[in-house]
């Protein structure tokens, strides 16, 4: 979040009904928000981590916003136990232009895979996969929703520039050769790139997690490694882009000083 070579892929599955390897038009983003922000919880006072201002604008807002710029319309959110809130956030001040579809996550203490998986019967197509403490440039998203994705595949947004990683020893590790991801993980010892949290996808994702499932549980991690050992995940090197985890009180204050640079230089 080993080597490539000749595997039985997943079967028949929805996959089976997208094989096509083309560009594709994708107009929908699938949102991970149903964490509890443990690490923050002294600094929400009762706010929802997803309702957390940063820059004076709530994060999912601003992770809606800086996606439509790139071109999403459709945007499915999953939410654990503050869904009420979240949704109501919304209800009382609409973004226009974009349609927000609810999917209540009854287990958030499991890993972020289980999250995706309960809106697999609803983005049968590819769709952009974010999380909903990712802040990200929306040059990036679209820039990777131009990239071709054949069927069996995902692709992940990876940064390479390691020195200017914010808190490296948090972030999850990814191992490249070419453009292929042959390893992923938090405690990896060897790695040319690190896990943006931004992925573009196909129903590849679902039969990946499915797979991983251990005890009905599983992180979006495991099923990043389950495609890496089969060939089946693609690293997009993100460039010079600027993006932000906020896990702690010191990323808050890291994100809100790239949000400054970027207004003084314009492209906010």
């Amino acid at each position: 979040m080993m080597g490539s070579g000749a595997h039985c892929w997943l079967g028949s599955s929805a996959v089976d009904r997208w094989r096509v390897k083309r560009k594709v038009s994708v107009q929908k983003a699938l949102i991970l928000a149903a964490g509890n922000g443990r690490r923050l919880k002294s600094y929400l006072h009762d706010v929802p981590k997803p309702l957390m201002p940063v820059g004076g604008i709530p994060i999912l807002r601003r992770v809606v916003l800086s996606a439509q710029r790139a071109g999403i319309s459709h945007f499915v959110i999953t939410v654990g136990d503050q869904a009420g809130m979240i949704r109501e956030h919304f209800a009382r001040d609409p973004l226009p232009g974009i349609t927000l579809q609810w999917i209540r996550n009854d287990e958030p203490e499991k890993g972020n895979g289980v999250s995706a998986l309960k809106a697999q019967d609803v983005l049968p197509e590819p769709f952009l996969l974010l999380m909903a403490d990712h802040l990200f440039e929306p040059e990036t998203a679209r820039a990777l929703l131009e990239q071709p994705l054949p069927s069996e595949e995902v692709i992940l947004a990876v940064d390479r520039k390691l020195d200017g990683i914010f808190d490296i020893e948090d972030a999850t590790k990814v191992q490249v050769q070419g453009d292929r991801i042959i390893d992923i993980g938090k405690e990896l010892v060897q790695y040319q790139a690190v896990d943006t949290g931004m992925f573009l996808c196909g129903p590849a994702l679902f039969d990946a997690l499915e797979a991983s499932l251990v005890d009905g549980d599983a992180a979006l991690t495991d099923g990043m490694r389950y495609l890496a050992r089969r060939g089946r995940l693609r690293a997009f090197d993100i460039g010079e882009a600027i993006w932000c985890d906020i896990d702690t009180p010191q990323a808050v204050q890291y994100a809100e000083q790239c949000l400054k640079k970027r207004k003084r230089a314009g492209t906010h």
